[in-house]
């Protein structure tokens, strides 16, 4: 495959973990708080954007984001992580932010749902203690 920056493929393994990082920050960030300090408020959010059983729904994605993220950080089951975070995003870009439009709206989702993906596809990368299977 033609590169701009063939020498820089030699570092290929090092995209994975950094998407992981970033991506597992982002996440914990999020999730902390849906689990650990507004989970009411949270959950009245979910009841008023018609997400229903609200109290489930904010476990279910605050498990999956506080938890997954980090997961990701570590890089223990990165696959599986990613995909239900890609599912999380997926379901935060139908339900909620497609009313919004792209811009201001679901473009940071749309993103987040890209890395996840990425992630998906490709593995963990270096630093991770994931095993092959």
């Amino acid at each position: 495959m033609p590169s701009v920056f063939p020498d820089l493929l030699a570092f290929k393994l090092y995209a994975p973990l950094i998407l992981r990082l970033v991506l597992g920050i982002i996440f914990i960030v999020h999730g902390y708080p849906k689990l650990f300090k507004d989970f009411a408020g949270t959950v009245g959010w979910f009841d008023s954007v018609g997400i229903k059983p609200a109290k489930f729904w904010v476990l279910i994605v605050g498990i999956t984001e506080f938890f997954g993220g980090i997961a990701l950080i570590i890089g223990f089951a990165t696959q599986l992580a990613a995909a239900l975070i890609a599912i999380n995003m997926v379901g935060a870009i139908v339900l909620v932010k497609r009313k919004m439009g792209f811009v201001n709206g679901y473009e940071f989702d749309l993103a987040l749902l890209a890395m996840a993906l990425a992630l998906v596809f490709s593995g963990s990368g270096f630093y991770a203690i994931d095993l092959p299977l």
